[in-house]
């Protein structure tokens, strides 16, 4: 089992002490492709996945979810969050044993941003109201408590609407963080318009004699990366479930060559502006 570098009470210890208004921000790895970023007192939260729901799911079944990173933080204690997202309908990335115990001990609730065509099923997987959730589609944009979130389509497979990555702008930064996707025409077009400083990027794709997987695989994070002007890229969606994963040497060799800044992460770790 792979132990978090920081979690419970010494990653919450560290989000507290990072909670400075410099104009800077920091960012923590939770694990799969769950995210915080804090920036100027304001806490978002990408796509969590913090329970053993999956686990327990398929524990009898020919695909059993054998978790390989213990949790990083009980979701209860992440109360603290303004802004909660979900990519995509698939529970690692919109869990209800997550979601709810944030929704649950946050009054008012965080703004929920999903993709809009997923509205229903995604307040309903958090038990909260649909009409309290804010939805985008590729293209339109929100701001939430200062971060402006815009809708960029991802393909899972090919693109569709129930997949939404989301480009977050926060001052002069910007982030992308895609959910779950694969390359498609005229993604890298969409991102290249937003200056993109650090792109979180899925790097569990089986490569391209097996492009069934619905996501980058290393090489491809890397090289999409690299198209879009990203000054950071960070690899994510794998060391989760044992059946589910790959190492991120490929990415690592790619980045290198193309000379691509990057960092890969450890769950529980922190990364700041500062920092690349």
């Amino acid at each position: 089992m792979i132990r978090p570098l920081q979690s419970d009470e010494a990653l919450l210890a560290d989000i507290r002490n990072s909670n400075v208004r410099d104009g800077g921000f920091r960012l923590w790895w939770l694990g799969q492709s769950g995210f915080l970023l804090q920036w100027e007192g304001v806490h978002v939260l990408l796509d969590p996945y913090l329970s053993d729901s999956l686990t327990k799911k398929y524990a009898d079944t020919d695909k059993p979810h054998v978790r390989m990173t213990e949790r990083v933080v009980d979701p209860a204690e992440l109360h603290f969050c303004d802004v909660v997202t979900s990519s995509h309908n698939h529970t690692d990335h919109l869990d209800p044993e997550t979601l709810r115990p944030i929704f649950a001990h946050r009054s008012p609730a965080p703004a929920f941003i999903v993709p809009e065509v997923n509205r229903s099923f995604a307040a309903e997987r958090a038990g909260i109201e649909a009409r309290l959730l804010v939805g985008l589609s590729d293209g339109m944009s929100a701001e939430v408590h200062g971060v402006r979130f815009t809708g960029v389509m991802s393909a899972h497979e090919e693109p569709q609407p129930e997949f939404l990555g989301y480009v977050l702008q926060f001052g002069p930064w910007s982030l992308y963080h895609p959910g779950d996707t694969m390359l498609y025409d005229g993604l890298v077009e969409k991102l290249r318009a937003f200056d993109i400083d650090i792109a979180l990027l899925p790097i569990n794709g089986r490569g391209p004699e097996r492009r069934v997987a619905g996501n980058l695989w290393g090489r491809e994070a890397a090289w999409l990366a690299h198209e879009i002007g990203a000054k950071l890229v960070v690899p994510c969606h794998y060391e989760m479930f044992t059946f589910n994963t790959t190492s991120p040497d490929e990415f690592v060799t790619t980045c290198e060559g193309l000379v691509q800044p990057f960092r890969v992460m450890r769950c529980g770790e922190r990364i700041h502006q500062s920092s690349f």
